[in-house]
């Protein structure tokens, strides 16, 4: 769905029909069972959660396109991570604990975005374009600021000794919440107010790409657009128990449910970040792929880390050997892609490669 054509139908059917569902199975006290009727509401409702999903991203999209960049990205990564602490929360919280899924949905998310999104993004450019350019100096801020909240949040927690890793005790986790909530603000403080240039690359086409909307139509969008984040809301603990039933059933590994949340949540964003690429707007790309990881580990870490801590449960938030090691080579990939300002077919496709070895090492590690 793109902001530049008139409102689909499916920007509004969704969030309709998601908060008919929910009203439905909240009325009849649904309780859901691997049979042949749960499979059937299981599809339903994974249809509907991600057509509101969409319908989101694309109502993001167009209140983006009205206030311009790089404001534009911050509502589409604030509404993306909205949708993404209220999955986390919801299943984490759930009947079966899973002290360890803010991790591994934080990590999958910076792997999807970082070598999948990025890679394919930058592939797809170079097919079209061989080369294409961005703004380096706005890179290299994302990536500083990325590398930094990853260490401290996905590694640095195997390496404390006040509480056996990979576990931080309350007092650490209160003060990594704190410094990730400060340096996420000091981001958004440089992206959106010191240095707005350096997130803005002027296409080759010479066209902005700004989009002058009907005043009503963005009220609508705003109104829309808070709809379908409520009804993601509460559908959540529903998609949580499906999650937990399916994974059961097929055996799948312990980072399969923190995999499919990061999909279910960067799948509309990704579509934009990919359009974006074929229209030689990569600049976009990058804000919309390193702006997704940037607020999943700023925001979701901290208010993750709130729930647990006021409910008493334990977070796990340590990598494993083998993650911490896929972690620091897209590091020094990313600098190395990202070091020059111009991009090309081979960045991406070894991007795409260092997500294949991820998505392969999760089911066979």
């Amino acid at each position: 769905m793109s902001a530049h054509n008139p409102m689909p139908r499916s920007a509004w059917i969704f969030p309709a029909l998601a908060v008919l569902l929910f009203a439905a199975v909240s009325a009849t006290n649904y309780v859901f069972t691997l049979s042949l009727s749960g499979l059937v509401f299981a599809t339903v409702l994974l249809v509907i959660l991600f057509g509101t999903v969409f319908a989101a991203v694309h109502h993001a999209e167009v209140i983006a396109e009205r206030v311009g960049e790089p404001y534009g990205t911050l509502v589409l990564t604030l509404s993306v991570t909205i949708i993404e602490v209220a999955l986390i929360t919801t299943i984490m919280l759930g009947d079966k604990p899973a002290p360890e899924l803010a991790r591994d949905t934080v990590f999958a998310v910076v792997m999807i975005v970082c070598n999948g999104l990025v890679g394919l993004c930058i592939f797809i450019g170079g097919l079209r374009y061989r080369e294409q350019g961005f703004q380096l100096s706005g890179a290299n801020v994302y990536l500083s600021v990325l590398f930094a909240l990853a260490t401290i949040t996905l590694i640095m927690p195997n390496y404390t000794t006040s509480t056996p890793g990979p576990v931080y005790s309350a007092a650490q986790l209160g003060f990594v919440d704190v410094v990730t909530l400060a340096l996420y603000g000091v981001f958004l403080y440089t992206q959106t107010v010191l240095h707005k240039d350096y997130f803005v690359h002027e296409r080759a086409d010479g066209d902005s790409g700004e989009l002058h909307l009907p005043g009503g139509m963005f009220v609508l969008s705003v109104v829309l657009l808070l709809i379908a984040l409520l009804a993601v809301v509460l559908l959540a603990k529903k998609f949580s128990l499906v999650v937990d039933a399916v994974a059961v059933k097929i055996g799948a590994p312990p980072a399969f449910a923190g995999l499919l949340v990061a999909l279910l949540i960067l799948m509309p964003e990704g579509v934009a970040a990919v359009a974006a690429a074929r229209k030689n707007d990569l600049q976009k790309s990058i804000n919309l792929a390193l702006g997704s990881s940037l607020a999943t580990i700023g925001l979701t870490i901290p208010a993750v880390g709130v729930a647990t801590y006021a409910l008493d449960k334990e977070l796990e938030l340590g990598l494993s050997a083998q993650g911490s090691v896929l972690l620091l080579l897209t590091f020094f990939l990313s600098m190395l892609t990202f070091g020059t300002g111009r991009t090309n077919v081979l960045f991406g496709l070894v991007h795409m490669v260092v997500f294949a070895v991820y998505v392969f090492m999760v089911f066979v590690p």
